[in-house]
């Protein structure tokens, strides 16, 4: 069935992903009508959303981002029973391996501020680590942390469950539909050009994701949001990885591996990778990061690749998000920026958005030491568990 894409609405949305999907559900079920989701590809969650991990943890270096993930993962193990979606839920945990005395000193740091907030995060041993996944070459690793609540979910599963969870509330969610203009007037907005007609409105939500800098150049507000590569693999069955096997990061290197059905899935994140929106495989990457992720894992070596594919990280400067409101633009929001934990936090992320615009201020968080102007004001706040 054709859609008719409206020609008002209250708030229009950008960006179809988590973000997006997220702050449209959150928006009606508090009530707000004539809201209006656009994506401009022809399926939801095909951006950044649908070409992540699929990580959850509370295993962050800042309080903010702690709390973020405070809000989010209990909304993720209740979203079945809210939305009527199942999202594969899996409670593997993360194990992060350390293997420099400066990371064992921050993650030291680290998971003392995960405890003060509640955080029931372990420290192990090197040898600890070594029993706990015996498959690793782990010699090199000094300690570790562990946290058992934190896992995996699919994410594809969490933006249908939104939209369509938004839909029977009354959001208008529309795909194929790509912004290609924001008119304001005087210091307000006014409407969103679209390649499927124009919709007169009074907010706007960016939710871009790697491309909400383009976006916010539509209404000359200059976004510090940088879209980075990068690029993971899937393989074929390894019945010598147990059920069990945690997500495990090999935190100096960026290299992970999580279970996917019966194989694997890894990643490792190029440190040198220039900014772009290029999201073709490079192959000679692939060869780096499978012979770390064999050194690290022997029995990769007896595995074949499945699939393989590229998404973008959306990165700040500090690399924490950015959601809030603009001063400069009335009815303008922000949500983006969250540098390759976004995921995780997109259910809160939403929540807090829609707060904002129903209340004027999130009531379940404070979000100051986030928002727009701290780059401006030099009030970065280093995430240090960056992947």
């Amino acid at each position: 069935m054709p859609q008719e894409m409206p020609k008002t609405a209250s708030v229009v949305i950008i960006g179809g992903g988590v973000m997006g999907a997220s702050t449209a559900y959150h928006l009606a079920l508090n009530g707000y009508k004539d809201v209006v989701l656009l994506e401009r590809e022809p399926f939801f969650g095909m951006g950044a959303t649908g070409k992540c991990a699929g990580g959850i943890r509370y295993q962050f270096s800042t309080e903010v981002n702690i709390r973020l993930s405070k809000v989010s993962l209990p909304m993720l193990d209740r979203f079945e029973d809210e939305t009527g979606q199942a999202i594969d839920l899996r409670k593997c945990g993360y194990l992060f391996l350390l293997t420099s005395d400066d990371d064992i000193a921050k993650f030291r740091a680290n998971v003392q501020l995960q405890h003060r907030l509640g955080i029931d995060t372990e420290w192990l041993s090197g040898d600890e680590v070594r029993r706990m996944v015996p498959q690793l070459d782990a010699d090199d690793v000094l300690a570790g942390t562990y946290n058992s609540e934190d896992g995996l979910v699919d994410p594809q599963s969490v933006v249908n469950g939104y939209v369509n969870a938004g839909r029977n509330l009354g959001v208008r969610a529309l795909t194929d539909a790509e912004v290609t203009g924001i008119t304001t007037r005087s210091g307000r907005i006014e409407e969103v050009v679209t390649s499927e007609g124009t919709i007169a409105c009074e907010k706007v939500v960016n939710a871009a994701g790697p491309w909400s800098s383009l976006v916010s150049n539509m209404v000359d507000i200059p976004l510090p949001v940088t879209p980075i590569r990068r690029q993971m693999l899937t393989t074929t069955s390894l019945p010598q990885i147990p059920v069990d096997f945690p997500f495990i990061v090999d935190f100096a290197q960026s290299l992970y591996y999580h279970r996917e059905g019966d194989g694997l899935l890894t990643g490792m994140s190029n440190p040198q990778q220039e900014p772009g929106f290029d999201e073709s495989i490079d192959e000679s990457w692939e060869l780096v990061h499978m012979a770390a992720a064999i050194e690290r894992l022997p029995v990769l070596a007896s595995a074949r690749r499945v699939a393989a594919w590229a998404g973008l990280y959306e990165v700040t400067p500090d690399a924490h998000p950015i959601i809030g409101p603009v001063r400069e633009l009335d009815g303008y929001y922000l949500v983006t920026g969250f540098s390759g934990h976004g995921f995780m936090h997109g259910p809160a992320a939403g929540l807090l958005v829609a707060e904002t615009i129903i209340y004027g201020r999130p009531a379940t968080l404070d979000l100051s030491t986030i928002d727009y102007y701290r780059f401006a004001e030099g009030r970065e706040i280093e995430e240090y568990n960056v992947i």
